[in-house]
């Protein structure tokens, strides 16, 4: 289905959940995209596309899947966000801001939902081999294989973690991107655009 039909697949999720309780629910939606070479700003209709794929449909499902938790005072949720979400990318607003908004929402709902036994882990992965991710123009330093990913997931989430951002050097630039003052930042952001 068409996660984009959020009505429709909240709908679809819950209809899941009362079939069959859900213990764990990873939501892993995502599209990415840069701003065409000849545009100097993304296309209006991409960044309402990826607004609703990256961060709305997937905030909303997860709102409903602990809803259902909390109410069974037990359960997980991941959300899958990404590495972008924590730098202002100039080529890809649209991406790297509906993952920020996605990881603000994963950190806020955690601790919304703690004291009802509800567990929640937002995964900030960089670059992954698949074929979407191969479709990326620019170099992808770090890139992980998906099984690397998904058991390193497993392993975030057995331990409760908060918050799992691979490979650790993302989590690295994460820090420095925050210290650096905000002159150097934009110039090394600027600096990153693809070719075009």
């Amino acid at each position: 289905m068409d996660i984009a039909d959020i009505p429709a697949a909240v709908a679809a999720l819950i209809e899941e959940d009362e079939a069959r309780s859900v213990d764990l629910a990873l939501f892993a939606s995502g599209l990415g995209d840069i701003r065409a070479a000849t545009d100097k700003v993304e296309d209006p209709g991409l960044v309402a596309r990826l607004s609703v794929i990256n961060f709305a449909a997937p905030a909303a499902m997860a709102a409903a899947m602990a809803a259902r938790m909390v109410d069974r005072k037990s359960g997980r949720i991941v959300l899958i966000g990404s590495a972008a979400a924590f730098h202002a990318l100039p080529f890809a607003a649209a991406y790297s801001g509906s993952k920020a908004g996605l990881t603000r929402f994963s950190e806020a709902l955690r601790l919304g939902v703690r004291e009802h036994g509800v567990g929640v882990t937002l995964v900030s992965p960089g670059f992954i081999d698949t074929a979407a991710g191969r479709q990326v123009p620019g170099p992808k330093p770090l890139m992980l294989q998906p099984e690397e990913v998904a058991a390193r997931i497993a392993q975030a989430v057995e331990r409760g973690k908060a918050h799992a951002v691979m490979p650790w050097p993302f989590a690295v630039l994460r820090l420095f991107d925050r210290l650096l003052p905000r002159p150097m930042r934009d110039r090394l952001l600027l600096s990153l655009a693809p070719p075009g």
